[in-house]
């Protein structure tokens, strides 16, 4: 009985040129057909980058605004009226161990800052005036953006400094101005740039302590200190900061940690991040479907070319390589343009914004790997239908 002869063995070489013979034959196909994979890629490691960039930023911001600021306000007494600090609050803070520095503002009562005289008294244009220590600045970590802060010979005399949002809502682009405050001119002698832990004093008008107690009707009660201590003794400073500010009524006394909130939000960044890696999943499922449908077509319109092979001695595990071959490579050429995409889109976000580029290293990894993936999946289907027929069935017209 005659042996047959063992098929011929199909090298990688071999088998790479044969899966890229269909993508060559139809360029334009290739090209449409990856560009579902590669918007989806770049969905993914694009979306995610953009929040792995602002989360790292968010976190390099906290890193060097610090985590040792803590803020004390008065909260409500048992009656549900409002309590007031102490006067000697600030002077009983700074014996705590571990504090390194002290500052307050004091909210000033019926007091207003508007543009000029002619402004109703109803028109606040929502900025507060707030009596403020002079270390302010320094205890927020916070800038000048143009002139100078209250210093102790400054703090006696009607003059102001205004935070961002204030200097932005009374149309004051830089000190030398005046603006009208509790019915007399005060001077603009500094902007300040924002604080990032401490918004509401980008929203407020700034006037020395000491003036805004003798001609303001200013009581010298802080409504909210500023307390800063080591990284090392926050918690501790935190757990005796009520009772060492009131401690009469420390229940009356409220403490928060500002970077608290940012933390929070870096937080819910990487929450975002796993929903923009579904949302590119997503996108990377409907171009396996689109993959899956052309190598389908394919299949059906090179079946002489498969029957043609078969009859020359390839076998159906080489037929199913060939097609395998071509819907994976489709798949990981459309992965790589959107992961270059992707990058592309995050390097651009980063200098724009002035963040540091980190990249998304998950997502890139994830994207090339479930392109690959899904492109094999897609062509599994199309590659064992090619592989079922037989040299007659292939070579016959329809």
């Amino acid at each position: 009985m005659t042996e047959l002869p063992e098929p011929a063995r199909l090298r990688g070489g071999d088998l790479a040129a044969v899966g890229l013979e269909g993508l060559r034959g139809r360029p334009l196909r290739a090209v449409l057909s990856a560009l579902g994979i590669a918007i989806g890629v770049a969905a993914m490691v694009g979306l995610v980058g953009i929040g792995t960039v602002s989360r790292a930023g968010l976190m390099s911001e906290i890193e060097q605004l610090g985590t040792n600021l803590l803020t004390v306000s008065p909260g409500s007494a048992l009656t549900g009226e409002a309590s007031k600090l102490p006067a000697t609050a600030e002077g009983m803070v700074t014996r705590i161990p571990g504090v390194t520095g002290v500052s307050a503002i004091g909210l000033v009562p019926d007091a207003t800052a508007r543009r000029t005289d002619k402004i109703p008294t109803t028109t606040t244009s929502g900025v507060a005036v707030q009596a403020a220590r002079t270390n302010l600045v320094d205890a927020l970590g916070g800038s000048v953006r143009d002139g100078r802060f209250l210093t102790s010979a400054t703090s006696r005399y009607p003059v102001v400094v205004l935070g961002s949002i204030s200097a932005e809502r009374l149309g004051i682009a830089g000190p030398g101005a005046h603006v009208y405050i509790a019915g007399r001119w005060f001077l603009v002698t500094g902007i300040l740039d924002p604080v990032k832990l401490a918004p509401e004093i980008d929203r407020s008008a700034l006037v020395g302590w000491s003036y805004a107690a003798a001609s303001l009707g200013f009581d010298g009660h802080a409504t909210t200190l500023y307390e800063r201590s080591t990284d090392e003794t926050v918690q501790s400073v935190r757990s005796v900061l009520a009772a060492t500010v009131n401690p009469e009524h420390p229940e009356e006394v409220q403490i928060s940690r500002p970077s608290d909130a940012l933390t929070a939000q870096a937080a819910a960044q990487r929450a975002f991040n796993a929903l923009f890696f579904g949302l590119g999943a997503v996108a990377l499922i409907a171009g396996g479907v689109g993959i899956a449908n052309i190598m389908v077509i394919s299949v059906l319109e090179r079946r002489q070319e498969i029957g043609l092979r078969r009859s020359l001695g390839a076998t159906r595990g080489q037929i199913r390589l060939q097609f395998l071959t071509e819907s994976v490579t489709l798949s990981a050429l459309g992965g790589a343009a959107g992961v270059l995409l992707g990058l592309i889109i995050c390097l651009g976000y980063a200098a724009v914004r002035g963040l540091p580029l980190v990249l998304p290293a998950q997502a890139i990894a994830g994207g090339a790997l479930a392109a690959v993936a899904i492109g094999a999946l897609a062509g599994l289907y199309p590659a064992r239908r090619a592989a079922r027929l037989t040299p007659s069935e292939a070579l016959a017209t329809t």
